[in-house]
């Protein structure tokens, strides 16, 4: 037990010694959490907007302002003609056209009937979605104020049966999509810190001719790794500690249920990834190597955890591949247990798969590392 003590204060001191390690490890991922959470957002704001008119009546008018007050349309100008706004799209300098037709008052209120044409700029397939969306509300909006003012200036006693929707959004009231990611992210920075730092740590010992030294004393293999490892386990932790803090301070993003179950996930989740960095320390020589191979995994587990991209819609192999990514089950436990106030019976089967994931990765790096070299 004194080996193990000692190995552990000796990794803590090499950790604080260090004083350019300690703002990568520290300050590095808070800045990151901060940035990330302000700037990931599937709002789209500012769609260049233009319009058509070939009608200059008072109704086109109202129908034009209604996407000037928006929050998320910016009108730029008009155009004469087709031609022209044609032109401008294809030069970037807009995003969406509207063409009102002629006799489009007219229309309106004697036919009750009239077509709008909208161009949309679709190279960005998911921003070209929302801002249909965007588009189809605001005009559906329009179209229940005419109904109201034709009513209200035909004397008839008739009324119309109208069916109103009122949704319950659960778990996210506000719709803010931070609530959505700062989780996420959360989990992304907890792991990239635990990953980079454990699958570095043992090459250093490597490049700089310690480890030579360590592997002909008496520490047993188990004390030795434990050891290296265990001051990355906390750090793991107390970024968890910093970064949640942050989240509900900053972002005022719930957290509904049980901190210390949230921290049973993180401990064993955290073992998992210690694993995998000391299993690629063991077939590296260099730090530069250790730290692309890291970059690699990450890029791939990141992409595939349903972070950015929701699982259910990627293909089924794709779908298979999620299945052996830590990083997923801990998105969905970190959204489960802040969000919904999920239990341990909610979460138990992503904790049973981490804690298989824990062992087996754990197992493999203790198998691999050679002692004696």
């Amino acid at each position: 037990m004194k080996i193990l003590s000692f190995i552990i204060q000796k990794e803590f001191k090499q950790i604080f010694r260090n004083k350019g390690m300690l703002p990568i490890i520290f300050i590095m991922p808070l800045i990151q959490l901060i940035i990330l959470s302000n700037a990931a957002t599937f709002d789209i704001k500012n769609i260049k907007f233009s319009y058509i008119d070939n009608d200059h009546t008072s109704y086109s008018r109202n129908l034009i302002s209604k996407f000037d007050a928006s929050k998320y349309f910016h009108v730029i100008t008009d155009f004469p003609n087709e031609n022209a706004a044609n032109s401008a799209m294809l030069n970037g300098d807009i995003d969406v056209v509207l063409e009102i037709p002629q006799h489009f008052e007219r229309d309106l209120t004697k036919d009750k009937y009239t077509n709008l044409s909208v161009t949309i700029n679709a190279i960005d397939g998911a921003a070209a979605g929302v801002e249909s969306v965007y588009i189809n509300q605001i005009i559906q909006s329009y179209n229940k104020q005419i109904k109201v003012k034709l009513m209200q200036s035909n004397d008839t006693q008739i009324t119309p049966l109208n069916i109103t929707t009122i949704p319950s959004f659960w778990y996210n009231k506000t719709l803010n999509y931070k609530t959505f990611m700062v989780p996420g992210i959360l989990v992304l920075l907890v792991t990239m810190i635990t990953l980079f730092l454990s699958g570095m740590n043992i090459v250093r010992e490597k490049e700089i001719g310690t480890l030579e030294q360590i592997n002909v004393t008496p520490i047993k293999k188990s004390q030795f790794i434990i050891g290296k490892l265990f001051p990355f386990w906390v750090i793991g932790l107390g970024l968890l500690s910093i970064g949640l803090i942050i989240a509900k301070v900053l972002f005022n993003v719930p957290i509904i249920g049980n901190l210390g179950l949230m921290y049973l996930y993180t401990s064993i989740y955290i073992l998992v990834i210690l694993g995998i960095g000391l299993f690629i320390s063991n077939f590296t020589d260099t730090q530069q190597q250790a730290m692309f191979i890291s970059w690699f995994f990450m890029v791939i587990f990141i992409l595939m955890s349903g972070l950015f991209t929701p699982i259910e819609s990627m293909p089924k192999w794709a779908q298979i591949i999620t299945e052996f990514n830590p990083i997923k089950y801990f998105v969905q436990v970190m959204r489960m247990v802040m969000l919904k106030g999920s239990g341990i019976i909610d979460i138990l089967p992503q904790l049973l798969k981490t804690i298989l994931y824990a062992l087996i990765m754990n197992g493999l790096a203790v198998w691999s590392y050679k002692k004696t070299n």
